[in-house]
């Protein structure tokens, strides 16, 4: 069901949605202590850093879409680091790399995730930075019942972190022993990290001077110390299977912090769509908006519904894959991509066949990024769904790709906010000591190849997957919404507003709605693999869809019943009543107002 307040109820105080239920509950709490949306969303954050350590942690990245009450639109807040200053295409190469590896240090970029919340809280919360962080703070130090997916991940990587990561072990094996599932766990150091911030934070004395000394600490001064001890010394084993020393240094902690910037949008059947820029994957779900308006669209005839989809975001991705990039040092045709009569020309090469090549539209001035990622495509095309990827001897971490949080939030004033949090995955690289968690590894979207709009080079944002959403109907209510999953983000959120705009359904139905998603794109994380043609589908689209699908040349892969996709939403109307819906995937994901 659909949950739903209204503000006029005494004891109202606003909607929160999120990836795990414990968040949730966090978010809502702070909004009874007279939060706003804001100070909910980042309690939740740093509750999710604790409880979901596979997913996300204080070390990643972090896009969201802010919109405080009144404003015309939402603003972007990056929290992606750039790249190291030593990150170059040459010094990779000296090490033996063709692709950035998808774990250890060579993969790690300029840490964004608590510095873009810092600058949220400074700026748009009202909420002492300790009542902020004190939640996150009991969970790692009291402990959280430990979920079985990360328990299941550290026994997978118990042998590897006794051998090559030891400093893992030591956070991920207290006592050199498996978490069990379900009990309760304590990461005592990253407790003490962030105690250690508040300390020095409340040694000034008005909140914006204490959020600013959280900054310092963080980007120049105890943690920056800390990673850049670590880094001088550390050689570890990574996912390409060689024991590489990273590039990231103090220096180049010191050089970043997190940003504001404009959205990017589009409008279909009267609903206006934002999304960050084209350093992340966003601007696909607007590109397929556009072509999708042109085209027949009836979510019940599940087969069609499905080819379409899938068709028009096999055309998205290639674009992604061949122009999108950092535009603050690539001259990117985002424009012409978000263009009415562009996605006329690409919707004339959808067919009733599924497509089994990679096909970027044809953008004059930029042939080159095109014929360079076709080239890439042929030497990764995977034929069928279910081929292993990467070096067998390395399973142990390219098997172990992190995921992503998500979370959405309105308050009682119309203060909203859509975040995604990612990277510094348990398994993405050895754990700073003293510090209990580590670092990200988003510097493996790069490409070792001069020229490209995703080339890597010091100072330049990897293109992340990251994609916070926030969108408008025509009668003026406002949505925030967005999932985790990698490539798989802006598929299942294009599925989501097609049936809410196509088929009429509510937030939770369209949630929890048959999903499905598409492999035919270059792959975004280590060993950025391509699979011809392949499309997952949930049991519950049904077997003559199913059928259907491969009789139109799909390689159709059956995922388990309620396996894909987790999906939150949040909206508000202009007389102030909230609604919200999370996904019932996984039992985790949880809405709750008041």
């Amino acid at each position: 069901m659909t949950f739903t307040t209204r503000p006029e109820l005494k004891g109202t105080y606003g909607m929160v949605a999120s990836t795990h239920w414990m968040a949730s509950a966090v978010g809502m709490r702070l909004l009874e202590r007279g939060g706003n949306a804001f100070d909910a969303a980042a309690a939740m954050g740093f509750v999710l850093h604790v409880v979901e350590p596979h997913l996300n942690g204080p070390f990643g990245d972090m896009p969201a879409l802010i919109r405080p009450a009144g404003a015309a639109e939402p603003t972007v807040v990056c929290g992606q680091g750039t790249a190291p200053a030593g990150a170059t295409i040459a010094h990779y190469k000296a090490e033996g790399l063709d692709l950035i590896p998808g774990s250890g240090l060579l993969a790690t970029v300029i840490p964004g995730a608590f510095d873009a919340w810092m600058l949220i809280l400074r700026d748009h919360g009202q909420l002492p930075l300790r009542d902020v962080l004190e939640p996150a703070i009991h969970y790692a130090r009291s402990g959280h019942p430990m979920l079985p997916r990360v328990a299941a991940t550290i026994a997978g990587l118990a042998d590897f972190f006794r051998t090559e990561w030891p400093t893992s072990a030591a956070t991920w094996l207290p006592g050199d022993n498996v978490p069990a599932a379900d009990a309760l766990f304590c990461n005592p150091a990253l407790a003490d990290m962030w105690e250690r911030v508040l300390t020095e934070a409340e040694a000034e004395t008005s909140r914006p001077a204490q959020i600013d000394a959280a900054r310092r600490a963080s980007s120049q001064g105890f943690i920056a110390e800390a990673i850049d001890t670590y880094l001088q010394t550390a050689c570890v084993m990574d996912a390409a299977g060689g024991r590489r020393k990273g590039v990231l240094t103090g220096e180049d902690m010191a050089g970043w912090q997190a940003t504001y910037e404009a959205p990017l949008s589009t409008t279909t059947n009267g609903m206006t769509v934002w999304k960050a820029g084209a350093w992340t994957q966003g601007p696909s779900l607007l590109q397929s908006l556009n072509v999708l308006d042109g085209l027949d669209i009836d979510p019940r005839d599940t087969a069609n519904f499905a080819h379409l989809v899938t068709e028009t975001i096999k055309l998205s991705m290639a674009d992604r894959e061949a122009y999108y990039g950092d535009p603050k040092f690539r001259d990117l045709p985002i424009e012409r991509l978000l263009s009415k009569d562009y996605a006329d020309q690409r919707r004339a090469q959808i067919t009733g066949e599924a497509s089994l090549t990679l096909r970027p539209g044809a953008v004059p001035g930029y042939e080159a990024w095109a014929d360079a990622a076709v080239a890439r495509s042929l030497k990764t095309n995977i034929p069928g769904p279910s081929v292993g990827a990467g070096e067998p001897t390395m399973a142990h971490l390219t098997e172990r790709r992190g995921d992503t949080v998500h979370i959405d939030v309105v308050d009682r004033w119309g203060n909203m906010i859509s975040a995604t949090p990612s990277g510094g995955w348990l398994q993405s690289s050895p754990a700073i000591p003293g510090l209990g968690v580590p670092l990200n590894s988003r510097a493996q979207m790069f490409w070792l190849q001069d020229g490209l709009a995703t080339s890597l080079a010091p100072g330049h944002r990897p293109r992340t997957t990251l994609s916070p959403s926030m969108a408008e109907y025509e009668d003026a209510t406002r949505m925030a919404f967005g999932t985790p999953g990698g490539d798989q983000q802006d598929q299942w959120q294009v599925i989501f507003l097609m049936r809410l705009l196509h088929q009429g359904l509510d937030l939770q139905a369209a949630i929890d709605a048959p999903l499905f998603h598409t492999g035919h794109l270059q792959a975004s994380f280590y060993p950025r693999n391509l699979k011809a043609g392949h499309l997952t589908i949930e049991p519950s689209a049904g077997a003559d869809a199913v059928e259907a699908l491969r009789g139109r040349g799909h390689q159709v892969e059956l995922s388990e019943p309620w396996a894909i996709g987790r999906l939150t939403a949040v909206t508000r109307s202009p007389s102030g009543l909230m609604r919200g819906a999370a996904t019932p995937r996984l039992m985790q994901a949880y809405a709750i107002g008041r």
